[in-house]
Order: structure tokens, then sequence, then C-alpha cells
């Protein structure tokens, strides 16, 4: 498959794109643990559908220890007894934050309520953000029909 745009050759994706690596460099750091936020990307991709996300964050996520039990699960993470409470909490989220047209009511309290017993405000801000960030990105992706499998990890720093 070939993408529909080279989006790095473009001048005006460029400079978006810059203070986009720039923001999302500024999530990593956070106080929102790393493996949280690998799982919270990857399972936003796999809703979205898209493939070069799903791609990526599984590689980045393996790369920085995440098992392959963990990473196979995340699709069906309800269901899976390997997510700690505070993870279950942060999907949960996750889930609701990028179904928004799905859901009648948005995010609501209960998931909310939820994600706020187990991250404290700079962390649940940083997970509202990283949320909105992954939807952005697997938009352009799924949009433009960015291909995945290529990706390596690291690759994106």
């Amino acid at each position: 498959m070939d993408a529909r745009l080279n989006l790095f050759a473009d001048a005006t994706a460029g400079k978006v794109f810059k203070h986009l690596m720039t923001a999302g460099k500024v999530l990593k750091g956070s106080s929102l643990p790393a493996a949280t936020q690998e799982l919270v990307s990857l399972r936003v991709s796999q809703i979205n559908g898209c493939a070069a996300c799903v791609d990526m964050h599984t590689k980045e996520a393996a790369a920085a220890g995440e098992t392959p039990v963990r990473l196979n699960l995340v699709a069906a993470w309800r269901e899976a007894t390997v997510f700690t409470e505070a993870e279950r909490a942060a999907l949960e989220l996750a889930e609701a934050g990028t179904r928004v047209a799905d859901a009648a009511g948005g995010v609501g309290d209960t998931v909310w309520a939820t994600a706020a017993k187990h991250y404290d405000d700079e962390q649940l801000t940083a997970l509202v953000l990283l949320v909105s960030f992954m939807n952005l990105a697997n938009r352009i992706n799924v949009i433009t029909r960015q291909p995945a499998g290529d990706y390596q990890a690291g690759q994106a720093h």
C-alpha cells in the first residue's frame, strides 16, 4: 500500500509535525507511567484502525519491556487479568474518549471517577492529552493511508 500523501516531504506538514513531536515529548516526560502511555496509545490506535500507530506502539512497548501477552491482550483488556486496576482505568478512559461520537454522554462520570482514583491531576491531564493526541495522529494516518510494518522502535524519537 502506498500513502496518499508524503507528509514528511510537505513543508506545512513538517512545520505542524515539529510542534506535534514536541508535544509528544512533553507527554512522554510526564508522570503518567510509560507503560500506561504505550498501552493507551495502542488501544486508541486499535479502535481507530490505524495500522501505522498500532505498528509503532506495539514495537515501542515491546522495546520498553512490555510482554507479548499483555500486548496481545490490549484489544480484550476487559477480559484479561494481566492489567493493573490503574491500567484498566486508563484503558477505559481511553476507549470512552476515543468513542465520543458513539457514546451518548461522552466520557461518563463513573469512567472519570475510576481514573481519578488511580491518577493525580497531572497524570489525568497527561492521559486526556495523550488520548486526544493519539486520536489526531490516528486520523492523519488513516486519512492519508500511511502504511504499516516497517517501523523500527525508536524511529520517531
